[in-house]
């Protein structure tokens, strides 16, 4: 009982394509001399460049280990909870963020910018010292 089905040909509709390229046209700066083809058709000028990437992850990096110093700080007791306002000390947690940033230096030795070497130069040691003056 099998059936010979046939397609008819599919309509694609191709226009998105033209409208795209159109806008991309309008959009250009004063001056530029870029064409729409296939070779321009896949460049995409609002994706950051190799040097935006490196400092957007760097940025968000230096903000990841900074929250993690943050909070061994609360959990030192050295700043409120901010849900609480209040201060409590969990050493095992702080040895356990401290112990953290400590590895994360290690293996991101030699690939720190300035900012995240300065952190891990001088906020690391202070963490250690407090967590030492609290045991």
């Amino acid at each position: 009982m099998d059936k010979d089905i046939r397609f008819t040909d599919k309509k694609v509709d191709d226009s998105w394509k033209e409208q795209t390229l159109r806008d991309k046209d309008v959009n250009a700066p004063a001056g530029s001399t870029k064409q729409a083809g296939p070779a321009n058709s896949r460049e995409d000028s609002s994706a950051p460049k190799p040097q935006q990437k490196a400092n957007v992850t760097s940025k968000n990096f230096l903000n990841f280990v900074t929250s993690l110093g943050l909070q061994a700080m609360m959990l030192l007791g050295e700043i409120p909870n901010p849900e609480t306002n209040v201060r409590e000390i969990n050493l095992e947690g702080a040895k356990e963020v401290v112990d953290l940033l400590i590895e994360l230096k290690g293996k991101t030795q030699g690939n720190l910018s300035e900012d995240e070497k300065q952190f891990f130069d001088r906020f690391l040691p202070e963490l250690q010292l407090k967590y030492a003056q609290k045991i």
